[in-house]
C-alpha cells in the first residue's frame, strides 16, 4: 500500500479526516493485515472478529472496506452495527473472537473517524501487535488472500448481550426507581441502549440528541459541549443529567444546580464507595496529567493514594495493572473499574453514580460541595499542523524556557502541562494555580509561545 506517511496508532488507534488519512484502502489493508497478525496465535480455521461503529456517514465505509480485509485474511466478521466502543469491548472478551474493532472518532467532529482494534480479552491492541501490523501496512506488501476466505455476518443481535450485562445485576432491584434524569446521546453510538437501560433501572429518562445522525454527532452537543445538557437539567428539574460522547466510552455529568461533575469527581465518589466497601488495594486510584491537583489533595486527605499516567485509557490501564489498582480514569470521564471490565465505559460510569447518588439519600449537588474544591485549570488548544514540529515540541528550545519560568513562578502552588495531543492535531497547553489571574497569565503566555514557534 502506497501511503503518504508512515501510519501509526495513536493514544486511540487510528484517528484522522475521512478522505485524507482514512480511507477505504487503507481499512482494506489494515483488516488484512489485523487478520493476519491474529490469526497466528489461533487454530482456528475461521476464528471470527467482531466489528461495531457509530452513527458517522463515512462510518459504514470504513466498516465495509474493515470487513472485506479481514475476510480476504479468512476471518470471519460479525458486524454489530451502531453500538458503543464498549460493547465491542466487551464482545470480544465474552464470545470467541479473537479481536475486535470500533469504527468512530469518539468526540472528534462529524469529518473525521477512527478506527480502534481490541485484542481477544477486551482490552486495546498490545502494543506488540500493534507494531507488527503497523510494519506490514507501511512495507507496502501486496495482499494475497487465503483460499479459504471469512464469511460477514450481520449480528445486530448481540447487542443485546452488552445490554443484559449492564442491567441484569441491578435491574430486580431498580435502584434508580423515580430518579429524572436527561441523557445527552450526542446523536451518537448510545441513542438506542442508553434509554433502554435506564428506563429498565427505574429511571425516568428525558433523550437529548437521541437519533443517530452522522451529520451532527458531537456538534454542540455531548460531553465536549455541556450547555444543552444544563439548560435541560433546569428546565426538567431532574436530579442530574449525562452528557456521552460520540462512542459512549466516556461520560460527564451535571449536577441538580448545572455544575459540570467531570472524571474527577466521579473518581473520587466511586474511590469513597470502593473505600468504605474495602475494594480498593491500598487506597489507590489511577488519575492522569490532567487529573486537578485539588482532586489529589483532597484523596491523599482521606489517606488514598493517587498515581498519575499519561493521558489515555491504555495508559491508565497499563498503569492500573502495574500498580494492581482496581480504580483509574480521565478528567474526561474516561472511568476503568477492574470489578467490572478492563476498558473505560460511560453508560456502566453513568449507571454506578446514579445508583450511588440514590444510595447517598442526597442530591448530587450536595455530594460534590462535600467532595473538593478544584484548583483553576485551563485548557487551550493550539493547532499545530506540520506532524514532526507537533511531536517534536519538547525540542522547541523558547517554549522550554517559557515552561520553566511558569514552573519556577507557581512553585507548589500550580503545574503546566504541555503535550501533543494523540488523536487532534493540535498541542494542548493546561495550566492549573491556586489564584485565577496566575493561570489566566500563564496560559496566555504559553499559547502565545507556541503559536509563534510551532503554528507559525
Amino acid at each position: 500500500m502506497s501511503v503518504q506517511q508512515p501510519i501509526r496508532f495513536g493514544t486511540d488507534g487510528i484517528r484522522g479526516r475521512v478522505g485524507q488519512l482514512l480511507t477505504p484502502n487503507l481499512a482494506l489493508h489494515l483488516g488484512y493485515w489485523v487478520g493476519q497478525v491474529l490469526r497466528e496465535g489461533t487454530d482456528f480455521p475461521h476464528p471470527a472478529f467482531v466489528i461495531g461503529q457509530d452513527s458517522r456517514n463515512s462510518s459504514d465505509m470504513l466498516a465495509t472496506a474493515l470487513a472485506a480485509g479481514l475476510t480476504a485474511a479468512g476471518v470471519d466478521v460479525w458486524n454489530v452495527g451502531l453500538c458503543p466502543t464498549p460493547c465491542i469491548a466487551y464482545l470480544t472478551a465474552h464470545t470467541e473472537a479473537i479481536g475486535g474493532a470500533m469504527i468512530s472518532a469518539s468526540h472528534n467532529p462529524p469529518a473525521d473517524n477512527g478506527i480502534k482494534i481490541f485484542g481477544g480479552d477486551g482490552s486495546k491492541l498490545a502494543p506488540a501487535l500493534q507494531q507488527q501490523i503497523e510494519a506490514r501496512l507501511n512495507e507496502g506488501s501486496v495482499l494475497s488472500p487465503t483460499h479459504q476466505w471469512g464469511r460477514l455476518r450481520h449480528r445486530p443481535e448481540l447487542l443485546q448481550r452488552y445490554r443484559h450485562a449492564l442491567q441484569a445485576p441491578l435491574e430486580e432491584r431498580q435502584p434508580l426507581r423515580g430518579l429524572r434524569v436527561v441523557l445527552d446521546l450526542a446523536w451518537g453510538a448510545a441513542v438506542s441502549i442508553a434509554p433502554t437501560v435506564f428506563h429498565a433501572l427505574g429511571a425516568e429518562v428525558i433523550p437529548l440528541h437521541d437519533q443517530p445522525d452522522g451529520d451532527r454527532i458531537n456538534v454542540a452537543c455531548g460531553s465536549t459541549h455541556l450547555e444543552p445538557l444544563r439548560q435541560a437539567v433546569s428546565e426538567t428539574k431532574a436530579a442530574m443529567g449525562f452528557a456521552f460522547d460520540g462512542d459512549a466510552d466516556r461520560v460527564l455529568a451535571v449536577d441538580n444546580e448545572g455544575r459540570t461533575v467531570d472524571g474527577d469527581h466521579i473518581l473520587y465518589f466511586w474511590g469513597q464507595t470502593l473505600q468504605a466497601q474495602a475494594q480498593l488495594p491500598k487506597d489507590l486510584i489511577v488519575a492522569t496529567v490532567m487529573s486537578n491537583l485539588g482532586f489529589e489533595r483532597a484523596w491523599q486527605a482521606r489517606g488514598g493514594q493517587l498515581v498519575r499516567a499519561a493521558v489515555g485509557d491504555q495508559y491508565v490501564h497499563a498503569e492500573m495493572v502495574r500498580h494492581g489498582a482496581m480504580l483509574g480514569g480521565e478528567q474526561s470521564g474516561h472511568i476503568l473499574c477492574r470489578h467490572y471490565g478492563v476498558g473505560g465505559d460511560g453508560l456502566l460510569t453513568a449507571i454506578h453514580l446514579a445508583t450511588l447518588v440514590q444510595g447517598a439519600g442526597c442530591p448530587l449537588a450536595q455530594l460534590r460541595n462535600n467532595s473538593f474544591t478544584a484548583y483553576p485549570q485551563i485548557l487551550r488548544n493550539v493547532r499545530v499542523e506540520d506532524r514532526h514540529r507537533r511531536l517534536q515540541w519538547h525540542e522547541c528550545e523558547p517554549l522550554q524556557q517559557m515552561i520553566a519560568k511558569a514552573q519556577q513562578d507557581m512553585g507548589d502552588r500550580g503545574r503546566v502541562l504541555v503535550r501533543a495531543s494523540g488523536t487532534e492535531p493540535v498541542i494542548r497547553v493546561m495550566v492549573e494555580a491556586e489564584q485565577q489571574p496566575v493561570a489566566d497569565y500563564w496560559t496566555e503566555t504559553l499559547v502565545k509561545t507556541v503559536a509563534h514557534y510551532l503554528a507559525a
